[in-house]
């Protein structure tokens, strides 16, 4: 009687060992494994990725699971968000934008992106966007259209000038009397204002718009897909700037560079001049100079990133001195290797910008060297997606260690220690305004 549940428990365990034996087996991915942290060097033993975080950035519960304040029964007028820059400046613009309108209670028209002959861009809100899911998803936060009423519908908006405002920037007292006034008001959001002033209704239209009702089109969505499963997983992103003009805004100067490179940077530099001297590591030592492609290798080399991790190149033409990277890490996948050329040389500044985004919000891991409207977004996106192998590269710890004249094993060691304090309290993960820290 007692010998008729022997069969069933021993298919169980052979079952059980046979699972855990493929386990083991079973190549891991190389750069996300999490073996213990080394307790001494960081050199040849874990990637940043294992170290324990202390603090963790998420949605903040009043945005996602709060009770919306009814919107007003009759509006104020009309506000259109006029967008201007790179896809992500205009991004940023429009996040603003929302919440303004919800606090001034507007309605939203759909916004303009301002034709940018420097991002070499023609494409509008909707050849990006998707913007009935944009519509739909602003549902009870704020009223958007796509289409004036016929009596406003011939006008052009009355354009409230923000961004020249000096101090903090106070929407109701100085775009409230023109909004009424006109009916139809335009703007471009001003970097002064204070959301830590908006009522909460405001804070969370504003979180709704940038976070959750963003959307590509559907057509750029699949390019993004194409791209997203071209490359070989599992991948870093790597949000890499060091471009001409960045460079000669930045009014650095660099040592070794290329020819091809110094007449590139000296005809972007118009009125920019380099600081000189004790200026010029003062300013180094601020973190204002944009990492070169072969100090980000040693950078990403002191986290003990393998060098034959899977590198994905988020970033746009006239990237200089790749030679620097590419001869350390050796699995560099770019856009315009990987799409179609004819597709590829189609597209404008706006939609290759949206394919690193999608590629970027989506990787197993991200790091940039900049910490710029993309790497903002794109940061909160993982954040609000729950991924949180996100690193920001520290210019400024870089600049001051290699001031000191640590090199080699030394270099490596001091920047992995500033890195896995700057990843385990996820530092840039996310800004406050609608994520919450959680201690862990």
């Amino acid at each position: 009687m007692i010998a008729s549940p022997v069969k069933p428990l021993f298919v169980f365990v052979l079952t059980f060992s046979l699972l855990l034996v493929v386990i083991i087996l079973s190549p891991s991915p190389h750069f996300l494994q999490i073996p213990p942290v080394p307790s001494g060097s960081s050199l040849g033993g874990s990637v940043i990725w294992s170290v324990k975080r202390t603090m963790e950035w998420r949605p903040c519960k009043w945005w996602l699971q709060g009770h919306l304040t009814p919107l007003p029964a009759q509006t104020n007028g009309y506000i259109r968000v006029d967008c201007y820059g790179g896809l992500n400046q205009m991004r940023r613009d429009l996040c603003d934008g929302v919440g303004i309108a919800r606090l001034l209670n507007a309605t939203l028209v759909l916004p303009k992106f301002e034709v940018a002959a420097y991002w070499n861009e023609t494409s509008g809100f909707g050849d990006v966007f998707d913007v009935d899911y944009f519509i739909q998803k602003m549902n009870g936060f704020i009223n958007v259209v796509k289409e004036l009423p016929k009596d406003i519908a011939s006008k052009e908006p009355f354009r409230v000038d923000c961004s020249k405002r000096k101090g903090q920037f106070d929407y109701i007292e100085s775009v409230l009397p023109s909004l009424l006034e006109h009916h139809y008001i335009s703007f471009t959001p001003a970097m002064s204002q204070r959301r830590d002033r908006y009522p909460q209704y405001a804070k969370a239209t504003l979180c709704q718009g940038c976070y959750s009702a963003l959307r590509l089109t559907s057509s750029l969505e699949k390019k993004a897909t194409e791209l997203f499963d071209a490359i070989p997983k599992p991948f870093l992103s790597l949000h890499l700037r060091f471009e001409p003009d960045m460079v000669a805004y930045s009014q650095c100067e660099y040592q070794n560079l290329s020819p091809s490179s110094v007449s590139a940077i000296e005809a972007a530099r118009v009125d920019r001049k380099p600081w000189t001297g004790e200026l010029a590591q003062i300013w180094r030592k601020r973190g204002k100079c944009p990492l070169t492609p072969n100090e980000t290798a040693l950078m990403l080399q002191s986290l003990n990133v393998p060098t034959n991790t899977n590198i994905y190149l988020a970033a746009g033409d006239g990237l200089m001195e790749m030679e620097g990277f590419t001869s350390v890490y050796t699995n560099v996948y770019t856009k315009s290797a990987l799409l179609n050329r004819e597709d590829f040389t189609r597209m404008h500044g706006n939609t290759k910008a949206a394919l690193d985004y999608h590629v970027s919000i989506n990787s197993d891991a991200y790091v940039a060297t900049y910490f710029g409207n993309m790497d903002k977004i794109v940061a909160a996106m993982r954040t609000y997606k729950g991924m949180h192998n996100t690193l920001f590269l520290s210019r400024k710890a870089f600049a001051e260690l290699a001031s000191q004249g640590l090199g080699g094993a030394e270099l490596k060691n001091a920047l992995w220690e500033v890195h896995k304090n700057d990843f385990a309290i996820g530092r840039g993960f996310a800004l406050p305004d609608c994520f919450c820290e959680f201690e862990l």
